[in-house]
């Protein structure tokens, strides 16, 4: 029982990012629009904020703003870098799926290649001190997620923002035939889930290592997208959806403490998340659940 609480603050670290870019996830696809680039604009996210968080620091910034303002920019990075799905699947009418791999290409380029500028390695400078735990050993980014998931609810549910928003990935043409601006709330909620994603992945730098390297995102982003089907599309199942996959992705690092454990190989505990991930979605995902018109292009006037 004492392990099973220790274990509680590591799960809650690991989980509040995958949470973060899942609820910006559901929101995007709530809309309409499928954002399969989560895993880059998370990868965008965490580079921008180590690297802010490191100038500062080199500058005599204090701590929590520094802190602060990194996560900001993270958050930034990542919202602009999701215009460009935006962009792409509703103004052009890409296929989204392409678009959204295209940007997760795109973003392991221009991690790199921005660190080279920065640092020149392939990856940034080390932070002195990233985020400190409360008193309870928790760090903020769990506060961070429960946040986001009270305020996607109380707007996706309790707001007629959530109502039209709702309404543009169920039916955009009934939608437009009472005046909701099907495009611009879609370019909404693709924003927000570029925002949420880059806050997500500065949390993950700044919470679960020292630096960003290629391999900080390391799937998260897909296992957050994974999250919004098991979910069903709703806040309160994408949490639940997110916090399995999280304990699973917390346990194959905690079971090397586990004597009982030692015995296995560590690469059994290292595929343990991703294949809970897959076997969750074989076992329990339906396409009945998603929006009607999630990854649709939508043109206006057509019937």
């Amino acid at each position: 029982m004492n392990m099973i609480f220790g274990m509680f603050p590591s799960i809650l670290m690991i989980v509040a990012p995958i949470l973060i870019t899942a609820i910006g996830g559901m929101i995007c696809e709530k809309s309409g629009v499928v954002n399969i680039a989560l895993e880059g604009l998370m990868a965008i996210g965490a580079c921008t904020a180590a690297s802010a968080h490191v100038l500062m620091e080199s500058a005599g910034v204090p701590h929590t703003l520094s802190l602060f303002l990194a996560l900001v920019s993270g958050s930034l990075a990542g919202g602009t870098f999701s215009l460009i799905h935006a962009v792409a699947a509703i103004n052009l009418n890409a296929d989204q799926t392409i678009s959204g791999t295209g940007i997760n290409l795109l973003a392991s380029g221009v991690t790199i290649f921005a660190s080279q500028i920065l640092f020149s390695a392939d990856r940034t400078r080390e932070f002195r001190m990233g985020m400190q735990t409360d008193f309870l050993g928790i760090y903020p980014t769990a506060y961070i997620a429960i946040a986001v998931v009270i305020l996607s609810w109380f707007l996706l549910y309790k707001l007629p923002f959530g109502m039209h928003l709702r309404s543009c990935g169920e039916h955009p043409s009934a939608a437009e035939s009472v005046g909701i601006n099907v495009k611009r709330m879609r370019y909404i909620a693709v924003f927000s889930s570029g925002i949420l994603a880059g806050l997500a992945g500065g949390c993950v730098v700044l919470t679960q290592t020292i630096q960003y390297t290629s391999n900080t995102i390391n799937g998260r982003g897909f296992i957050a997208l994974a999250a919004v089907s098991f979910g069903r599309w709703r806040p309160l199942g994408v949490m639940g959806a997110a916090f399995l996959f999280g304990t699973a992705q917390a346990f194959a690092i905690i079971a090397n403490n586990i004597p009982a454990l030692r015995v296995l190989p560590t690469e059994v505990f290292n595929i343990l998340p991703y294949v809970v991930t897959l076997v969750a979605l074989v076992l329990f995902s339906g396409k009945n659940y998603a929006p009607r018109a999630a990854g649709k292009p939508y043109e206006k006037g057509a019937s």
